[in-house]
């Protein structure tokens, strides 16, 4: 009994996978008892009854396109979203390829062509199943873009819109190609064997473009960074970032020039994201040193107001004076203020020092510079 259960086992795994068509279910199958005599009746003519199946398929999809989908257009206007107007849009297409396309296989099937009938129902369950592929690719686009655009309900981070978006479009191309194996009766078993062999050739071949597509999920994942960012890498490059895609990620610099870094490269580097925190708001440090003597209180008060008075410098949190130590001709003092965007920050610098400079100059306020006395002792006999 051992042995015959083993032989049952082996016969059950090595069996070849039947075809999608050869299931394929008969007009009989679909008609009702009361159309079964006129059915009976025309099998004399193959050729007509494939001409009323592939008609009665040919209405009945335009039935469902011209009423229902027009149906649902009209209840989808009533809401304010166009999410779901975008969605009815891409589904036209597959849901009127799948009504008609399923009944011209039913019409072939009945024909009874002396040839090429499995080949032809291959290739119209085939389109049918490409159909709702490219579909469901473009409707899982939107809707993850929908969800990750910041609405009301938050479900999706927007960070984490590009991993989701690739898995799923993954995951629909490979569920696809198995169902395209199955209609033509391969087995998807030593295709995925093969894959595997030539996985590892290709892991070995492409391996930079493969550590990067594993550092742009990881950047993805963990989030350093994010869309519209102001980062700083240990490398010298500092700007907005502007795309994040999987394989690199694109900067765009104060000088207008866009900078595109392999993931695999960014993802080992130090990153100095000037966006982060719970704000986007950035502290700009100013650097002033004034002559000993001078009246510290007043040189407070006189730049506090400067920094407020400028429109871009915040108010919350306000500017504020520090002293940072005693130079060698100058008490050193930084002026701290509050931007809200740090690609700004070179400009208001740039402001803020022009402004400081002549306000010390107005209150009398000496700003030390290096300076030398040269004394001549004696000067020479020009007898």
């Amino acid at each position: 009994m051992e042995v015959t259960s083993q032989i049952a086992a082996t016969e059950t795994q090595t069996a070849p996978i039947q075809p999608l068509d050869e299931k394929m279910p008969t007009v009989v199958e679909w008609l009702p008892d009361s159309l079964l005599p006129l059915w009976e009746v025309s099998t004399q003519f193959p050729i007509l009854q494939a001409a009323i199946v592939a008609s009665v398929f040919y209405a009945f999809a335009l039935v469902v396109r011209l009423v229902i989908f027009r149906s649902l257009v009209r209840l989808s206007a009533m809401t304010s979203s166009l999410v779901d107007d975008h969605i009815l849009q891409h589904m036209r297409k597959p849901v009127f390829v799948t009504v008609m396309y399923f009944g011209l296989s039913l019409a072939v099937t009945t024909a009874q062509l002396p040839f090429g009938t499995q080949l032809i129902v291959k290739l119209l369950l085939s389109l049918i199943v490409v159909s709702w592929m490219l579909a469901v690719l473009r409707i899982s686009t939107i809707v993850l873009d929908t969800l990750g655009a910041g609405n009301k309900y938050n479900l999706i981070e927007p960070r984490t819109v590009p991993l989701i978006d690739l898995s799923v479009k993954l995951i629909t191309i490979l569920v696809s190609g198995y169902i395209l194996l199955l209609i033509w009766g391969i087995n998807p078993v030593g295709w995925l064997a093969s894959a595997g062999i030539v996985g590892i050739a290709v892991g070995f071949a492409a391996k930079d473009s493969l550590a990067n597509l594993f550092s742009g999920f990881f950047i993805v994942a963990d989030a350093p960074y994010k869309l519209g960012d102001y980062i700083n890498l240990d490398t010298g490059e500092r700007g907005k970032v502007s795309a994040i895609g999987l394989r690199s990620t694109r900067l765009l610099t104060r000088a207008d020039v866009e900078i595109t870094i392999p993931n695999g490269v960014i993802a080992s580097a130090k990153i100095v994201n000037e966006s982060g925190g719970p704000n986007l708001k950035m502290r700009v440090s100013i650097a002033v040193g004034v002559a000993y003597g001078t009246d510290l209180d007043r040189l407070c008060e006189v730049l506090t107001d400067l920094a407020v008075a400028h429109q871009e410098v915040c108010i919350d949190p306000m500017p504020r004076m520090r002293l940072r130590g005693f130079g060698a001709s100058s008490v050193d003092f930084d002026l701290l203020v509050w931007i809200e965007h740090p690609e700004y920050k070179g400009r208001i610098s740039h402001e803020l020092y022009m402004r400081i400079y002549k306000t010390l100059g107005e209150e009398g306020i000496e700003i030390p510079y290096s300076k030398q006395d040269l004394y001549i002792k004696e000067l020479p006999d020009n007898s």
